[in-house]
């Protein structure tokens, strides 16, 4: 039953088995079996993958879509897994909120819903009423995540390890380490708690972006209870008329955008489950467990390094490249980063609407930029690879996961005016109060 299938036995019993795959799937590569076949070893592993649903899951599919981290070959496989878990059935909730709440939780609501409203590799969601009359939704944790997420960083450790026997042009324990740091902020909710009161205060000033408010009283660190959203799936607007896929666009760009130039903070997953359209139509932000801070000098190397695009200045690339943390940069690796770096800021150069890539079809590639990202690969290759600096992972995510959802909208915008709107004036000195203010306030550390 639900009770069973979620107990620590269980779980147990599941990791062992997906441990023994993987390890099998390591020993083959070890061995030279699957040294030049990387289709069938991206193979092997979604199978030995797919036998387990939970944060690997999550953590799998977050590498994928981190261009040029795998090679195309392993982004297909891995975005193919599935991240939703089985919901926990009603008595085990019950024995999990009175755990959190205490015995009498139930009091603490008008009412709350015994099915699950949604499901995910961490936690499930509940419809509920607050006691003064509020939507809300409860984000109730899976148990023994802790246990679980440290099981599968470990295994993601194995699969780059496999990956790195096949090809050195990527070095990812760089990538390892921010991931393993973004996974475990997400199992704390009271922090998710801190990061939704920081993006209220960010986009206060949006009247098309929405962020939940937290109900602290009935939250905990593994609850989180925030006001519930209406909205729709952003899939259900893809044929709506230009004009509201614009609106969205836009919405979505000054969501990502405005508390990353304003506050130097970045919601790092982008995915199509983590915001609804509302009826403006706007954008509702619903979960904020993968956020990222930067110290200013990193946003200023973000627009160092459109400049250098601009004006085609090699030295300031480099000096940007620096500033985010690249080391060992010789001449072919500053090329071939800067290949990216043209593809990543080519719209933000034409004062005109346009799309975001015009000559790509909608829904085509498995991550935005594959081809071109395939191309830096290549490169970085020949040379002898390079680390990706921590910063560097989750702020290229953000830009890529948009960049595939306004692929998907066919948006048509003035990328230009809206980039520069927000870094017109840029100081860092003026960021970094702005950012010690706000943060301060909704209780975030500095970064």
């Amino acid at each position: 039953m639900a009770s069973e299938r979620d107990s620590l036995a269980g779980r147990l019993s599941r990791y062992a088995r997906v441990s023994a795959s993987i390890g099998g799937v390591a020993a083959r590569a070890a061995s030279g079996r699957l040294i030049g076949k990387e289709g069938a070893l991206a193979g092997k592993l979604k199978r030995a993958l797919g036998g387990l649903k939970g944060p690997v899951m999550k953590v799998a599919q977050m590498l994928a879509t981190i261009p040029e981290a795998l090679p195309a070959t392993f982004a297909r496989e891995l975005t193919e897994l599935q991240a939703n878990a089985p919901p926990m059935g009603w008595a085990f909730v019950q024995r999990r909120m009175s755990s959190e709440l205490g015995p009498q939780w139930r009091e603490k609501f008008a009412s709350f819903e015994k099915i699950s409203a949604a499901a995910a590799s961490l936690g499930q969601v509940h419809r509920a009423v607050s006691r003064d009359g509020r939507n809300l939704a409860c984000k109730l944790q899976y148990p023994d995540m802790a246990a679980a997420v440290e099981a599968d960083l470990a295994q993601l450790g194995v699969i780059l390890a496999i990956y790195r026997r096949l090809d050195r042009s990527i070095d990812t324990k760089n990538v390892l380490t921010e991931i393993g740091a973004r996974l475990r902020e997400e199992l704390d909710y009271e922090l998710e708690a801190r990061h939704m009161r920081l993006y209220e205060q960010l986009l206060a000033d949006e009247p098309h972006v929405r962020v939940p408010t937290v109900l602290t009283e009935v939250s905990t660190k593994r609850l989180l209870s925030m006001t519930w959203l209406e909205g729709r799936p952003l899939a259900e607007f893809e044929d709506a008329p230009e004009a509201e896929r614009n609106k969205m666009a836009e919405a979505l760009f000054r969501a990502w955008y405005v508390p990353f130039y304003e506050a130097g903070v970045i919601h790092g997953d982008p995915h199509l489950g983590n915001y609804t359209v509302a009826g403006d139509p706007g954008i509702n932000l619903l979960d904020f467990g993968c956020i990222r801070a930067f110290q200013p000098k990193v946003i200023q190397g973000v627009i160092d390094l459109y400049r250098s695009v601009r004006d085609d200045d090699r030295d300031l690339a480099v000096h940007a490249f620096t500033t985010w943390g690249f080391e060992r940069l010789t001449p072919t690796v500053v090329d071939a980063l800067r290949v990216w770096a043209d593809f990543l800021y080519a719209p933000l150069l034409e004062d005109r609407p346009r799309r975001l890539q015009e000559t790509e079809a909608r829904g085509s590639g498995v991550v935005f930029g594959q081809e071109i990202a395939f191309e830096v690969h290549k490169r970085l290759k020949a040379e002898g690879g390079v680390t990706p600096p921590r910063e560097w992972v989750f702020m290229n995510r953000a830009s890529v996961g948009l960049g595939a959802v306004f692929l998907r909208l066919r948006a048509k915008l003035n990328w230009h005016r809206m980039f520069h709107e927000l870094i017109e004036d840029f100081d860092t000195a003026a960021l970094a109060r702005r950012q010690k203010s706000a943060f301060t306030k909704a209780g975030v550390p500095l970064p």
